[in-house]
């Protein structure tokens, strides 16, 4: 056991060395960083409304981004009982090593010109973007897999999810800002295809039955994580409007639909389970649901009401799969998902694509006004007809769960060779790789 264990220490720390400085040639060979921002700058393969902007107006979105993304989902994992500590070093490590590895990724698609890539504060949102739907594929794998894996994990998910991000944003013109799709959908969906390929009946059922509670302390994480979302997930939303009038819609939809999302746990909660007032955890759940749900339409509503409507919906999906869903996912298709990323991510990104391709075929000039030719730029220009658009953005969810199917099974099948599997005879291989996890300690 203590040489297996240290084995284990062994490769994870080779694995990170190589990795680093794999990321540390391919950046010295090809990232400089972006000059200043202006017309002559923009590569002709860029949305130059889009990504070509001043660099002092992106930096405050990339700070919110970036706090959001490390800090909040750090808490999100940390209610875990047995597996919260050990996953929130391992989220750190994620965000550490796939924010370098997404800037080389997207850079060559996105961000390249004269075979260099210009790193700039657009850069670094999309980056995080990139890694959020990793950090939310882990949420289904957590206590599951060894630290080797999870990094092996975010290595060739930022590569599917740079590639499905790429053909659906740049070469299909699908407008998804907020990324419902792009983030939330394709990170769910993607994590729960490589829960499906790593089952195993006896070890999963296993771990399921041993994991515990936390009581007061899981609600305390729960608390501050739910803080963090109400405040940070707003700019995640709209990290990447077109200028300050697109921007102010998607954070004030944001904000209409988390509340209502929030008002809908304590309609339903008390239906669905035994107890007055929700658990925290399961208004955490709902506050997410309703940011997926606008990431697509947060910039496309026109009117409070709608978001409102939408973030109620989410906050319903959210709780009655975690009641109905989830038990099926587990009995019948033979799916752990210990976060439960399939209701607060999968379903709410889903309805938030459903309901985007729904406002694609309202959006008019009258409606949208001069925002018309940010959202929708070929329409605008009227390259584009409204229903070719929608079904753009309806052909663009049926890509992403392809993408994310095909990724996640490729995935899943590397990460369940044998050399990267933990010891079988090990008592939670998955903590003790970084340091044991007692519950004494919780």
């Amino acid at each position: 056991m203590p040489e297996r264990t240290a084995a284990s220490r062994l490769r994870l720390s080779g694995l990170c060395f190589l990795l680093q400085i794999l990321n540390i040639l391919l950046f010295a060979v090809f990232a400089r960083y972006s000059p200043e921002s202006g017309p002559g700058h923009c590569p002709p393969q860029l949305d130059c409304s889009r990504r070509n902007q001043d660099s002092s107006f992106q930096q405050p979105r990339f700070r919110d981004v970036h706090t959001q993304v490390l800090l909040s989902f750090g808490l999100l994992v940390a209610f875990l009982g047995r597996y919260g500590p050990g996953s929130a070093a391992i989220s750190i490590l994620i965000v550490a090593f796939a924010i370098q590895w997404a800037l080389l990724a997207q850079g060559f698609f996105n961000f390249f010109l004269n075979g260099k890539i210009y790193v700039g504060a657009q850069s670094m949102v999309s980056a995080d973007f990139c890694t959020a739907a990793v950090l939310i594929s882990t949420g289904a794998l957590l206590g599951r897999v060894n630290p080797v894996q999870m990094l092996l994990l975010a290595l060739l998910e930022v590569i599917v999810c740079t590639l499905n991000e790429y053909i659906l944003l740049s070469l299909m013109g699908v407008s998804d800002s907020g990324r419902s799709l792009t983030v939330h959908t394709f990170g769910a969906y993607f994590g729960l295809m490589v829960s499906r390929v790593l089952y195993q009946p006896h070890k999963d059922e296993r771990k399921r039955e041993e994991r515990q509670d936390m009581g007061h302390q899981t609600d305390v994480f729960a608390v501050l994580g739910t803080i963090y979302l109400w405040i940070f997930w707003p700019s995640f939303t709209s990290a990447t409007a077109a200028h300050e009038n697109a921007e102010n819609w998607a954070v004030l939809n944001t904000y209409f639909s988390l509340v209502a999302s929030t008002v809908a746990t304590f309609v339903l909660s008390p239906v669905l389970y035994e107890e007055s007032t929700p658990r925290m955890v399961q208004i955490q759940d709902a506050t997410l649901a309703g940011m997926a749900a606008m990431g697509m339409a947060g910039e496309m509503l026109v009117t409070p009401f709608g978001a409102l409507i939408a973030g109620f919906l989410a906050g319903l999906i959210s709780l009655l799969g975690f009641r109905f869903f989830t038990p099926v996912l587990r009995s019948r298709l033979k799916i752990q998902d210990t976060c439960g990323v399939h209701n607060t991510h999968g379903l709410p990104g889903i309805l938030g694509a459903l309901l985007g391709m729904l406002l694609t075929l309202l959006a008019t000039a009258d409606t949208f006004g001069d925002r018309l030719e940010l959202v929708f730029p070929l329409m605008a220009q009227g390259s584009r007809a409204v229903t070719d658009q929608a079904f753009i953005q309806l052909s663009a969810l049926a890509l992403t769960l392809l993408f994310a199917a095909l990724g996640g099974c490729l995935t899943g099948a590397v990460l369940k060779t044998k050399v990267l599997r933990s010891p079988p005879d090990a008592q939670y291989p998955e903590n003790t790789v970084l340091w044991e996890v007692k519950l004494g300690n919780c």
